[in-house]
């Protein structure tokens, strides 16, 4: 097992109601809220108004910037930097599922850098100070609500990049179940596979023997895969929404990490050149890729598969275990195949050029150019 340092400040306020406490959080970094959500959701469930009552009880002063998009952009992340340097805002509220709150980590770090916000992704600028960030979860899926990570899209670079630093973990994050009730059957899928991508890349990371890790990657993707499906035939169910919303933040919240030198995060890099080139939801651009980059590698890692099939179906053969994956990808509603994606006509020579000039997937599993190619092949 690795040597690790375990490190999380995040506050993180799960459960019914919990929202009643934002305005005593709030109140310890300032008056001056800059309220950062997407194109309009929360305006539809009710969310908005309950958010905005609450800063008129706490007397709060709020500039607003809404439109952030379902694949976030560098673009949208300036804009409101710049509205809250104007403004010089004591603390960053975002309200939205994990694109809302990874742009609003960087907006925290840009405001007081003034340093356009892809500077950070080319390593040209590094964070020395942010605004603090309070999040408000509106979606069951990435675990950015108790994590340091952030991607955004870069379409004049052709690329989707990520960033971290310690200080983009949210100061306090509240999690609400009641408000992911209305997310959509597709959306709600989408988040189930993300929570277990982001499990399998802890999972395929490096540092084999930290088994703890490892029965909590399981327990994560069973607790998925048994209340899943129940979610998805009962999107309104408060108790299974709450199962999927705290796996989903347990999953990348570092706890499946102790032990482990890095996690492996080389199919999220190939499902970001699907959501770039395609704007595949990220969710969707995982059950594309994972089963593809499994059975690429099932000969390389065919005990890790075995193993993993083992503990979650009872499989004996990576085969299996990948088939077993596939299986359930479709079970929920995912596509496993660029080809289910409808409207789309994917061009295998543009996903290689640019799986080239990211060199995508070279994390712990090195893949080469003739490796790019056969993943292709497989996502097709």
């Amino acid at each position: 097992m690795e040597n690790f340092v375990a490190y999380n400040p995040t506050s993180l306020h799960f459960g019914k109601d919990v929202l009643n406490g934002l305005p005593q959080i709030l109140n310890r970094f300032g008056k001056k809220v800059l309220l950062v959500y997407g194109t309009g959701s929360i305006q539809r469930n009710g969310l908005y108004n309950h958010i905005i009552n609450l800063l008129k009880s706490m007397d709060a002063e709020v500039f607003e910037y809404s439109g952030i998009r379902s694949n976030p952009v560098v673009e949208d992340v300036d804009a409101a930097a710049a509205v809250g340097r104007e403004n010089k805002v004591d603390v960053v509220l975002a309200v939205g599922g994990g694109s809302v709150i990874d742009s609003a980590k960087i907006i925290s770090i840009a405001i007081p850098s003034e340093t356009p916000a892809w500077n950070y992704f080319a390593r040209r600028a590094m964070p020395r100070t942010a605004v603090p960030l309070v999040a408000v979860l509106t979606l069951a899926a990435t675990g950015t609500e108790m994590n340091p990570f952030a991607v955004l899209s870069n379409h004049a670079a052709e690329t989707k990049g990520s960033f971290s630093s310690p200080l983009m973990y949210p100061k306090h994050s509240f999690l609400d179940p009641q408000y992911t009730a209305s997310v959509p059957k597709n959306y709600t899928a989408y988040g189930i596979a993300d929570l277990i991508a982001h499990s399998l890349e802890a999972f395929f990371g490096k540092g084999e023997e930290a088994t703890l890790s490892d029965r909590l990657v399981y327990s994560i993707i069973l607790e998925a895969m048994e209340y899943g499906p129940e979610l998805l035939n009962d999107l309104e169910n408060y108790k299974l929404r709450a199962k999927i919303m705290y796996a989903a933040t347990m999953a990348l919240n570092g706890l499946t990490m102790h032990g482990r030198a890095s996690g492996e995060w080389g199919v999220h890099s190939i499902g970001h050149i699907l959501s770039l080139l395609y704007d595949v939801p990220h969710g969707a651009s995982l059950t594309i890729v994972y089963p593809a980059w499994m059975k690429l590698m099932k000969n390389r890692l065919n005990d890790r598969i075995k193993l993993l099939g083992n503990n979650l179906f009872g499989s004996s053969t990576a085969e299996e275990t990948i088939e077993q994956m596939e299986l359930f990808f479709k079970y929920i509603g995912c596509p496993v195949r660029l080809s289910n994606l409808g409207g789309i006509k994917p061009d295998a020579d543009e996903i290689y050029r640019l799986m080239v000039q990211s060199k995508a997937a070279t994390y712990v599993h090195k893949l080469n150019e003739d490796d790019y190619r056969e993943i292709i092949k497989l996502m097709m």
